[in-house]
């Protein structure tokens, strides 16, 4: 099994141990000084997070995606090292809803960067086998494919780069996500029980699910949400692949009798518990802290840097950052509709309103569109041809019914099929 983050292990001829040498604590914190003071505060120690992470005797640069993390990390870069040009590296698609490069741009030009792009199309995938490599484990984040060609990039010019990882966790940047928990919370604590359970619950079992209709109109989910308790939506919503009904139509049984009663949610009910918080935000917060970010983004831009030789530096997660925005109330992170609203805040002097305030885009691929074109064969043979591993597991009629939904335009698959997909290629991986 693996540490968890903030542990380490002593072995001894006698004896095992694992020790926890940190925890993050996260309360419901309110404060009365001035949000200037705190401005000003968060200033100091971001940029001395980023002045420490500047010492290196090999050459250094940052990814640059035009998002407000690495935008903010740059600025600091190249406002801390006025006489030296911040070497930056950026990722875009060919597909425009998905590219960011223009961002990235605007940024570089205001700060004199030397900056390089490179755009992922679906022919970048012959790496593919590669990836899976040197993940070594099943990893069906699909931003692992830019992840892994801005790391290569980046080494041609540097051996060390920063980056933004860690801001949508620390001061709270999935807006819609934390925004619904907020806003279901509050629902549910003013309806009774009986209208959540004998109203709300059945009519989200008849709503129907189809992802083309507007956002408005797509109540299936938060119906289901507010009928249930807090931690039971909350790990629904986590499970980005499969709900625990759909394992059950996708295992064959004696895989289903090899995984065991054991459900994968009760990691995410562990942390729910332990966070000291009843505020629905930074609980969200706090099990994003201890699982979505170490177990996905982190181990992420940490193979795929290290498949190249390359160091990644997140200044954001230095401890004293963490630490000091954990005691901060959600309103100063989520305030109404504006997701880290203090951490914009500081960087308003220093970045464009259109990189700040803009919608969230986050580092996506257009996996939906590649598995409908430049893809399907790929996926269909590595799914449905008479040696995948999916075989063994799962069941084939479950499996293509996803496949065939998914084609037909009408729903995006995407998400659970590239797990299956990176699965079995996995699967297929020689040591």
């Amino acid at each position: 099994r693996k540490l968890e983050p903030a542990q380490w292990a002593v072995c001894t001829e006698d004896d095992f141990k694992v020790r926890t040498y940190w925890r993050l604590e996260m309360k419901d914190a309110i404060t009365d000084r001035p949000e200037e003071d705190l401005v000003a505060e968060l200033t100091e120690r971001f940029d001395e997070a980023v002045r420490l992470r500047l010492v290196s005797d090999v050459p250094l640069g940052a990814f640059l995606s035009g998002g407000v993390d690495s935008s903010a990390v740059v600025a600091s870069m190249a406002l801390q090292q006025p006489q030296a040009r911040v070497k930056t590296t950026s990722i875009g698609f060919s597909e425009r809803r998905y590219d960011e490069l223009a961002y990235a741009r605007r940024v570089a030009d205001r700060y004199g960067t030397d900056h390089r792009e490179f755009v992922v199309s679906p022919d970048a995938l012959e790496v593919l086998h590669r990836i899976v490599w040197h993940l070594d484990e099943p990893f069906a984040d699909a931003s692992a494919i830019p992840t892994w060609y801005v790391s290569q990039m980046a080494r041609r010019e540097v051996t060390v780069a920063l980056s933004g990882d860690g801001g949508d966790e620390t001061f709270a940047g999935y807006a819609q996500r934390y925004r619904m928990c907020r806003l279901e919370d509050r629902i549910r604590k003013a309806l009774p029980a009986w209208t959540r359970t004998g109203v709300l619950a059945p009519l989200s079992r008849w709503y129907p699910r189809f992802d083309g209709w507007p956002r408005p109109l797509r109540l299936k989910r938060f119906l289901a949400n507010v009928s249930r308790s807090f931690e039971e939506a909350f790990c629904r919503d986590m499970a980005f692949y499969f709900k625990p009904e759909e394992k059950e139509a996708l295992y064959l049984p004696e895989f289903r009798k090899l995984v065991g009663p054991e459900r994968a949610e009760a990691t995410l009910l562990r942390h729910v518990a332990d966070c000291p918080s009843a505020d629905p935000v930074t609980r969200a917060q706090y099990v994003d802290l201890k699982t979505y970010l170490p177990e996905d983004i982190l181990v992420k831009v940490d193979r795929m840097s290290m498949a190249h030789s390359l160091e990644v530096r997140a200044p954001i997660l230095d401890h004293h950052i963490v630490e000091w925005a954990g005691g901060l109330a959600s309103r100063y992170k989520l305030n109404g509709v504006e997701s880290k609203a203090i951490f914009k805040k500081m960087n308003a002097p220093r970045l464009p309103a259109e990189i700040l305030y803009r919608k969230k885009q986050g580092f996506v691929v257009p996996l939906a569109q590649w598995l409908r074109g430049d893809l399907r064969g790929l996926v269909e043979e590595t799914l449905f041809s008479e040696d995948s591993a999916i075989g063994e597991l799962f069941q084939h009629h479950t499996v293509r019914a996803l496949w065939t939904a998914h084609q037909s335009g009408r729903f995006d698959n995407a998400t659970p099929l590239w797990g299956l997909m990176m699965f079995a290629l996995w699967r297929r991986t020689e040591v």
